[in-house]
């Protein structure tokens, strides 16, 4: 069994990581949280900009109820508490970008309380995430800094675009399960098309919460629920990949137990991960909700969504991935790994389940996670862009399961079929590519086989691994067409092996 703990050495010992996230996802919609103004990625700036958005004087915020129903959705996908009653709040500060000068956030009542989520790491292991929350809030706009050396430039075409905070507990130990958090986190909320989840996009963004503690403390906190037995806390704000979430994790610690260890305090701050030095640096002294002064916002009605309406969009969920993975498990008979790769991503499970409608899913998980895979990873393509569809490659493993062409001659007819597509029955009968199964035209070439080598025919008998040459041979003599079972049945008996 591998050991997960993670100890980072120190002149004082070994020291304990804590982790808890704030992932920011954007809610798939096509209007923002409070207008009507479009959310489409990389329009020209300040072009999906409303009055309310840009805080113009009398405009009034009017709730977004999709918005509402997809936070539902995210948070029945979290197995989390639905409230029947939420609220927005005002969440005051003051940023060139934020036009009205605060944002409207959900604080003390927010539309899902507690849930957990079961996460997968890269070995396969799993392990749980609780969640605290999640609630709606919009968008900040987006300040530009580099258009001019004396001026900064604001585009709004953000501004009011609906999110959703996910928050979790301090349950987190590592900076790999810190990642494989928010991959699982992704995974969902694209299962339900709720969030694109592209991070590159600002589709998802990760507020990582970092602190260091001795052997011991942590299970302290577990038993008391009491935070003075952790460190201070320090937040690295707007993380956007996996790689630089491990990245920051991994700096900001040694920073933490570097400072505490020549008799230094960690202050309670807000830092930003600079990717090109692989540094944290200090942003601003962290906040607490006194800083904010929330009040509830006077233009919005608590939203008050009847149990009925959550029942229905619970009744409408789609499969989740670890139901799915379970599923091709237990039902196909998939490997733990096949299964868990297939099913980690939306898309993949849907091209894989279209292929494998009717035929052998397991050999239909060997095509996908091997040949397909490993040509779009080459080629630098996505599943959704793959030249070879679903049908075609399940039509090309119906193929080998009758035994119409070999496994080789399959791997000729994909590569066809990713140049130049096509039907892949067609392609065989027009190309004479059909795997010869008379077994009376494979035993005439192995016979030949034996009269002209002798000596190897003698050495397969003592060494009967030897008998590897004669089915190469044959398959040669035969342009890979001659059925592999058969060449083997035949060897043996006339072999002696």
């Amino acid at each position: 069994m591998t050991d997960h703990s993670y100890r980072l050495p120190g002149a004082t010992g070994d020291w304990e990581l804590v982790l808890g996230l704030e992932v920011h996802a954007q809610v798939m919609s096509e209007s923002k949280l409070f207008s009507g103004a479009a959310t489409a990625y990389g329009a020209a700036p300040n072009t999906q900009v409303s009055l309310v958005d840009a805080a113009m004087p009398g405009m009034l915020p009017v709730i977004n109820a999709h918005c509402v129903e997809q936070a539902i959705r995210t948070g029945l996908g979290l197995n989390a508490q639905i409230n029947t009653y939420s609220r927005f709040d005002r969440k005051n500060y003051f940023y060139p970008d934020l036009p009205q000068g605060y944002q409207i956030s959900q604080f003390q009542y927010p539309i899902v309380g507690e849930g957990e989520i079961e996460c997968e790491r890269e070995d396969g292991s799993l392990f749980t995430v609780r969640i605290e929350r999640l609630h709606l809030e919009q968008d900040a706009g987006k300040s530009i800094h580099d258009l001019d050396p004396n001026a900064t430039y604001v585009d709004l075409n953000r501004s009011g675009v609906a999110l959703m905070e996910i928050v979790s507990k301090p349950d987190i130990r590592t900076p790999a399960d810190a990642a494989a958090y928010v991959k699982t986190l992704r995974s969902i909320v694209r299962y339900l098309g709720t969030c694109g989840g592209d991070m590159e996009k600002g589709q998802l963004r990760a507020d990582v919460n970092v602190s260091v503690c001795k052997p011991g403390a942590y299970e302290k906190f577990r038993e008391t629920g009491e935070f003075k037995h952790l460190g201070t806390r320090c937040e690295i704000k707007n993380v956007n990949s996996m790689r630089f979430i491990v990245q920051a994790i991994e700096y900001e610690a040694r920073r933490q137990i570097d400072i505490i260890e020549d008799g230094g305090k960690i202050n309670q701050e807000t830092r930003l991960f600079d990717a090109g030095k692989g540094v944290t640096r200090s942003m601003r002294s962290k906040e607490e909700a006194h800083d904010y002064r929330y009040f509830p916002d006077p233009d919005l009605l608590p939203l008050e969504v009847p149990q009925s309406r959550i029942d229905e969009i619970r009744a409408g969920l789609p499969e989740l991935p670890a139901d799915k993975r379970k599923r091709f498990v237990e039902v196909l008979g998939l490997t733990e790994y096949d299964a868990s790769v297939l099913a980690s991503d939306k898309d993949r499970a849907d091209y894989f389940e279209t292929a494998a409608k009717g035929h052998d899913a397991k050999l239909t998980s060997n095509w996908v996670n091997n040949e397909l895979f490993g040509r779009l990873n080459k080629e630098g393509l996505d599943i959704t862009e793959s030249p070879v569809s679903a049908e075609q490659l399940g039509e090309l493993v119906a193929l080998i399961e009758s035994d119409v062409i070999s496994g080789k001659i399959a791997k000729d007819v994909f590569e066809i079929l990713w140049d130049e597509g096509g039907s892949p029955a067609k392609i065989v009968e027009d190309r004479g590519l059909k795997q010869v199964t008379d077994t009376g035209a494979i035993e005439a070439v192995i016979d030949q086989l034996i009269a002209e080598n002798p000596d190897q025919a003698e050495q397969v008998k003592e060494k009967p691994k030897a008998m590897g040459w004669f089915v190469g041979q044959v398959m040669k003599a035969m342009q890979g067409k001659a059925n592999p079972q058969a060449v083997n049945e035949i060897l043996k008996k006339k072999l002696g092996v």
